[in-house]
This record gives structure tokens, sequence and C-alpha cells, in this order.
């Protein structure tokens, strides 16, 4: 019997993050999860995608847009189950523990990683413990990964092609079907190390809060890329 998941990884000059989150899949590839890796890429410089075809992972390309990118990952991916990852997202150890559990409860819903961040201190528990308890409420982020059955995927439409915002619209269609997977999804701290953690953390609720109220994606992504 064919291996259960597809996994699917947007990629945008993720070189330097990729092999780490390509790594921990071993532990799937070991346990006879994983059937293919797919790499949705939009124009890496970096050789993000000579990187994972290195891997052995398939590289399919495209016009930028995270959601479009991830439609066509999916699109092309064979599996029974997907399971969606940002490249600098590592799967902690034990994972395929939580993913197999997930999958013995049926097809009737999509599961999401409690989020920890690969630094230390108050502010990233803060900001994860937002997050796992946003999740809770039915909103994951894409960068807590996501493992759902494709015949849900397809039966609420899948990822829409939009800039930015295309993680909370497909939590949104999945609303009822999401739960937590018992495994961890450690995330790279680098853009709040970066930003500042205050106000990253605010301009992405800000974001949300926006988007709940209306705005558009591309007004959204515009207004993200300027800040």
């Amino acid at each position: 019997m064919r291996a259960p998941i597809s996994v699917v990884i947007p990629s945008l000059n993720a070189a330097a993050a990729l092999p780490a989150c390509l790594a921990a899949l071993v532990e799937g590839l070991q346990a006879g999860l994983i059937r293919e890796v797919i790499l949705s890429d939009c124009g890496s410089s970096d050789g993000t995608p000579q990187l994972a075809e290195g891997w052995g992972a398939e590289v399919i390309s495209g016009a930028p847009s995270r959601g479009g990118q991830l439609r066509r990952g999916c699109e092309a991916a064979q599996g029974e189950w997907l399971l969606v990852l940002h490249a600098d997202t590592v799967l902690a150890p034990g994972w395929t523990d939580a993913v197999q559990d997930h999958m013995a409860r049926g097809p009737g819903a999509a599961g999401w990683f409690r989020l920890r961040f690969d630094q230390r201190g108050l502010a990233p528990r803060l900001v994860a413990g937002w997050a796992n308890l946003r999740s809770a409420c039915g909103l994951p982020y894409g960068d807590q990964g996501l493992l759902l059955p494709r015949a849900l995927y397809d039966a609420v439409g899948g990822y829409p092609d939009q800039l930015l915002m295309e993680d909370v619209a497909l939590a949104r269609a999945l609303r009822g079907r999401l739960a937590r997977l018992e495994g961890i999804a450690v995330t790279s701290a680098e853009k709040y190390r970066r930003q500042g953690w205050l106000r990253r953390g605010g301009r992405n609720l800000w974001t949300l809060m926006r988007y709940a109220m209306g705005a558009s994606p591309n007004a959204l992504a515009e207004s993200y890329r300027r800040s």
C-alpha cells in the first residue's frame, strides 16, 4: 500500500531554512507515512529548488502568491492526506505519532500542531501561547502546519489563490472540522527578532482584524510589504 501523505511546502528563497524542515520529515519516511514531498516555488534565486531536488522533493514553479503556491502544490499531490508546512517550520521529534493518531480517527477533520518558536524567553512563549489559543478557537496559521484529508480539502474548495490570509480563508472553510495534534511545530522567530516581538505581533493581529472586517488580500499584502 502506498504511503498516505503528500507534504506540500511553499517557498521563496528558503535555502537557509529548508534543510532543517526536510530533515525532520525523515521520521515520516521511516514510518512509511510520506509518499512525496512537493516544493511549490515562486521564483527563488538562492538555489532553493535545486536544494529541494537534492533531497528528493518534486519542485513545481509558478507566479508569486502564497495561496496560489499552495493551491498548485496541493493540486499536484497524489496522497490521500496532505501535510502543509512552511519552509521555516520544523516538526519536533515524535510528530509521526501525533499524525498517526489523528489519521486513525478517520478523514473527518484537519489537524494543526502546537506552535513553539526556536527562541527561548517570555515574548516567544506569550506569542506562541496566543497562537495556540487562537488555533483552539478555529484559526490556525500556516506556520503551525496543517494535516488534512485530500477529500476534505477538495470538499471545502482548497486554498484560494490570494496573496495573503490564504491560511485563514481555509481555516474558515474548515470551521468545526479542526483538531489539535499532540505534536509541536517549531517555527523560526527570525522575523520577530528582526522587527520586534510587540511590533510584529501587533501587526499580525491588526492584519487579521482588517481581513475579518472585509479588507481585500491584495490591499493587505501591499500594506504588509510597505511596513
